[in-house]
């Protein structure tokens, strides 16, 4: 009888154990866990809105200034801000506020003139008032042929995959600013356009790899843009990967990561002011 009585009675405190053990989480704290969390989403959609955006680089347009699998940060503040500059264009914003002008050789990030959700990232070579036009590959501002230095030609990999040989060179756009872009002939389709004058307002973009660019040389699709249309310029890469490990594959990560690409400016080289 004693050692049944004992045997309940240590069952019975076992239970008490058992409920008095805090609970997790309380009321108050998932209340306070959602604020945490809330807090956090707000601070984030505000640096994203005001102060700087990621973005990864999908196609070899700006090659070789920009690769497929390039992250970089867009400086919003750079320009001011229009309603393109918030998520989903909500922000009520007529034109553009502490506005400032992006300068020539800017890589700039922008919605697409036409169809505004999606974004594109091009280099300004031409401002308002600018005559452009593209003869024979070469790039001629307001009837001046912009000069170039041939670097190397080279083998590259296509987005698609396929092998070509393409030829390195160093642009020098007015004002002694340069950057390197890729030719892979002066005879493919964007290599002879008209005169294009670029309204008040409006910049002209082109991808430093020439022949595989979709820019204000294509009116259809691009055409001059909008200075409202500009979210920001791109400064600097803050990850590049090339590919070779997914998600899931963290032991290929060491092999994957460029890591001479790390924190690489993307500014063209401007001489000293």
């Amino acid at each position: 009888m004693f050692d049944k009585a004992e045997n309940m009675t240590h069952s019975d405190n076992q239970g008490d154990d058992i409920e008095k053990k805090p609970v997790l989480l309380e009321k108050h704290e998932i209340g306070e866990f959602a604020k945490t969390a809330l807090v956090a989403v707000v601070i984030a959609l505000i640096i994203r809105s005001v102060f700087f955006e990621p973005f990864n680089i999908p196609s070899g347009s700006m090659k070789p200034t920009l690769l497929v699998g390039d992250y970089l940060f867009v400086n919003k503040p750079a320009y001011g801000y229009s309603r393109y500059s918030f998520p989903f264009a909500i922000a009520p914003i007529e034109g553009r506020v502490f506005a400032k002008e992006p300068k020539r050789g800017d890589v700039v990030v922008f919605a697409l003139p036409g169809n505004e959700s999606i974004d594109y990232i091009k280099r300004v070579v031409g401002l308002p008032g600018d005559e452009i036009q593209v003869m024979r590959g070469r790039l001629f501002i307001n009837d001046e042929i912009v000069p170039r230095e041939l670097i190397e030609t080279k083998e590259i990999i296509k987005d698609s995959g396929e092998k070509n040989v393409v030829s390195e060179y160093i642009e020098t756009l007015p004002g002694d600013i340069k950057h390197h872009i890729y030719e892979e002939t002066d005879n493919e389709r964007l290599d002879n356009t008209p005169i294009f004058t670029v309204p008040d307002g409006h910049y002209f973009v082109m991808g430093d790899n020439r022949d595989n660019s979709q820019d204000s040389r294509v009116p259809d699709h691009v055409g001059p843009v909008p200075f409202e249309n500009i979210i920001g310029r791109a400064d600097f890469l803050f990850f590049s990967t090339n590919g070779y490990a997914r998600l899931f594959e963290f032991w290929k990560w060491p092999w994957s990561i460029r890591y001479k690409r790390l924190f690489m400016d993307i500014d063209p080289l401007r001489p000293k002011e």
